[in-house]
């Protein structure tokens, strides 16, 4: 009897961790990672061909936090090298995730819980990401890497500024050619510690914010408990990012913050996905005056195409936010931040950004004026990327 009730309850626990490890990463992207199709657009034919001649750029998706192999086409998420060649899509920041909150919301968190440890768990990441910030970083790193080199020669990682012009000048022959940048979603991730710093670059690691959805050694975040300014740390932090040719994103930094760095840095920044508050008004998104400084400071915003950013659930709702940006802040500084695989749903998937481009037709807006957008990632990051 004893025997057959140790038998059952390894077979249970054995099942149990198969699911665990196998089958719910799975649900859990397919359930928070959603493709709606509401609202797609009929394609015109002159759109197609001037999409096909575009160089497409996102400056935000959090593709590397769940388990797919982006060099292989999925059936579940929104990006993947595959699909970034089918939409014509050229350049996509990977932003990476470290930590986030239970009860997530945009208007007030605490850094007690964590979310990423079970899904880390789950996904069987290395043990040292389990207690480690910084070695999640990395390992998401890693995984980009790895990724890039079984794509055939396909994809490739922008570190610098003489790689991405020389990326762009293959492309013009081999437009099925892609690449990405490595992004940091909080600076939580240093650990406090800005030796870590050093790390975090030597990864590849190009772009990171202050703070996500809590505040952070750095300072406070829009969504945090205290929504303090920069700290002694954060300064710090500031003039290292700045030395070392790294760009901050001003994405979720409190208005403290926010208006504490874009006085103390150098250089220019960016806010890699967000919404307007002229379209959609909530404390995710940018108000008049900030998208005012952001431009005066030489900097880009990338408008976000989920329901939190633009009040919408549509294409036309992202159009919709960006010919407002680009009213207040002038084309020049107005690009895409998607949030793809953030879990957000969205009206498309990167296969189909040939949605924003009629959009943005539908919208007024001419060819020429849509190229500028969709080409200004690499027009900025050509001046600020380490030479």
């Amino acid at each position: 009897m004893f025997k057959k009730i140790l038998f059952g309850f390894i077979f249970l626990l054995t099942a149990g961790l198969l699911i665990f490890f196998t089958v719910l990463p799975t649900l859990v992207e397919k359930h928070k990672n959603t493709v709606t199709g509401i609202g797609l657009l009929p394609i015109e034919n002159k759109t197609r061909q001037l999409h096909k001649e575009l160089v497409i750029a996102d400056l935000h998706a959090d593709s590397l936090l769940w388990g797919r192999d982006l060099s292989k086409r999925s059936d579940r998420g929104m990006v993947d090298f595959p699909r970034m060649r089918e939409g014509n899509h050229a350049l996509q920041v990977f932003s990476v995730v470290t930590k986030t909150p239970r009860g997530l919301n945009i208007t007030r968190n605490n850094n007690d819980t964590d979310n990423i440890t079970l899904l880390a768990i789950a996904q069987r990441w290395p043990w040292r990401t389990y207690t480690s910030l910084t070695e999640r970083a990395l390992y998401q790193a890693e995984r980009l890497h790895k990724m890039s080199a079984q794509s055939d020669g396909q994809f490739e990682i922008i570190t610098n500024r003489t790689q991405l012009a020389d990326f762009l000048q293959r492309r013009k022959k081999r437009p099925e050619l892609s690449g990405g940048l490595l992004a940091l979603e909080g600076a939580q991730a240093l650990e406090g510690n800005l030796e870590n710093l050093q790390k975090i670059s030597a990864a590849g690691y190009r772009i990171i914010s202050p703070a996500h959805f809590f505040d952070t050694e750095v300072g406070g975040s829009a969504h945090g408990w205290h929504k303090g300014g920069l700290t002694e740390f954060g300064k710090q932090w500031v003039k290292k990012m700045d030395r070392a040719c790294l760009i901050i994103d001003l994405s979720h930094a409190s208005k403290k913050v926010f208006n504490e760095i874009l006085a103390l840095t150098t250089r220019p920044v960016v806010v890699s996905h967000t919404g307007v508050k002229g379209t959609c008004r909530n404390n995710r998104n940018l108000s008049d005056a900030q998208i005012k400084k952001v431009a005066e400071n030489g900097g880009l915003i990338g408008i976000g195409f989920w329901s939190v950013a633009t009040c919408g659930d549509k294409p036309a709702d992202i159009a919709r936010a960006i010919k407002y940006a680009v009213s207040v802040a002038g084309v020049e500084h107005v690009a895409l931040g998607s949030d793809f695989d953030g879990a957000v749903a969205l009206p498309f998937d990167v296969s189909a950004m040939v949605q924003i481009t009629q959009a943005l037709k539908n919208k007024g807006f001419t060819g020429s004026e849509i190229e500028a957008r969709v080409c200004k990632l690499n027009c900025v990051t050509a001046h600020i990327l380490i030479p």
